[in-house]
């Protein structure tokens, strides 16, 4: 029997985690970055507990969200969540990103979003779960395989937003020009002003014409505890995303 228990994102809104399935900052950095809007037709692929579709939830949320992941228990979990909140715009989808669905709305998103794995396969110390290791490391899909699906999926200037180390970037960006995604915005996250980066978000639109804009960088503490900047995105979801 799976332990399953609920974690708050709102008075109104719990995500269902287990120890193979939970989330982290980086979830409420990437929904905040990708700026979504009601009118949106989104899919969010990798989702794992769906943390990101059920985030998008908290303020103004897009119009319908396709949510997909290869684990089933990452969608039954996700299943549980929307049963428990009562949310019906957020459909789950058990599938390979690499082929997708059979009724996949190809051409038809306007927003895709991923919280990709990190590390390449075969890089870094491989956790004992299998869960972990398909979410941290490129063992079922590589950051091209993102991309071409994301490319599959987006209408003409549709967006792709995701979020990686800062080792990755090349990789990223490369990934992303080769299928036909245009790199529009760079955005890097550190602890503080002294430190490196540890992440990055990136915006890349469908068919648009080379230029990418390098935002202000995002600090995730200052002297006494969380910034003020990260302390909204975590209380107020969407509430000031131009400022993102």
């Amino acid at each position: 029997m799976e332990e399953f228990k609920f974690e708050k994102l709102s008075d109104s809104i719990s995500v269902c985690v287990s120890r193979e399935h939970g989330f982290g900052t980086d979830a409420f950095l990437l929904a905040h970055f990708s700026g979504y809007k009601q009118k949106d037709i989104v899919c969010d692929l990798g989702t794992g507990c769906g943390i990101i579709p059920l985030i998008m939830q908290r303020s103004r949320p897009p119009k319908h969200t396709y949510a997909v992941d290869i684990q089933p228990l990452a969608v039954k979990q996700l299943e549980i969540s929307l049963e428990k909140n009562g949310i019906d715009s957020i459909t789950p989808v058990c599938a390979d990103l690499k082929e997708l669905w059979q009724e996949a709305p190809l051409s038809g998103i306007s927003l895709v979003t991923c919280n990709p794995p990190y590390k390449a396969a075969n890089a870094g110390i491989e956790s004992t779960l299998d869960a972990h290791k398909i979410a941290r490391h490129e063992i079922l899909c590589s950051i091209d395989d993102v991309c071409k699906a994301a490319s599959r999926l987006l209408k003409f200037g549709g967006r792709l937003c995701l979020c990686n180390r800062p080792e990755r970037l090349a990789d990223v960006i490369t990934a992303m020009k080769n299928n036909g995604i245009e790199p529009k915005k760079l955005r890097f996250v550190s602890k503080n002003p002294q430190t490196a980066p540890w992440l990055f978000l990136i915006e890349g639109k469908k068919g648009s014409k080379p230029f990418m804009k390098v935002l202000p960088q995002l600090y995730v503490w200052n002297g006494s505890g969380y910034s003020q900047e990260l302390e909204q995105i975590y209380s107020m979801g969407l509430e000031n995303k131009e400022g993102i």
